[in-house]
């Protein structure tokens, strides 16, 4: 708004932002100035490409489904090969009670992280 008033671009608006900085911190403050504005922005990326990791953990997790489940075996099958589960040689009920703790030991650990 103040730019099209007094016809201003943006490169002009940064030189005026600089000027006025060096004169409110003066020129031995500035370098201190730029290198906490550095900090913020390193922790602002940092904190970024955290959640970025987690939401990508997040969506690794849900089970890919090719196509339709005929039986409870398959279905139990898909779920195990999802969470990290062994199927070989296990029944029905083994296979739930593992893919239960695996997925009870997803949810702690990330309980564990928020805390």
């Amino acid at each position: 708004m103040f730019g099209d008033l007094l016809n201003i671009g943006g490169s002009e608006w940064m030189i005026i932002i600089f000027v006025a900085l060096v004169l409110i911190l003066g020129t031995g403050k500035l370098p201190g100035a730029a290198k906490k504005m550095g900090k913020a922005v390193n922790e602002y990326n940092k904190a970024k490409n955290e959640i970025q990791e987690q939401m990508k953990e997040v969506t690794e997790e849900v089970p890919k489904i090719s196509g339709p489940v005929e039986t409870e075996r398959e279905k139990l099958e898909m779920i195990a090969k999802s969470a990290g589960v062994k199927i070989e040689g296990k029944t029905d009920d083994e296979l739930r009670e593992s893919i239960a703790s695996k997925m009870g030991q997803k949810r702690t650990d990330v309980t564990e992280k928020n805390e």
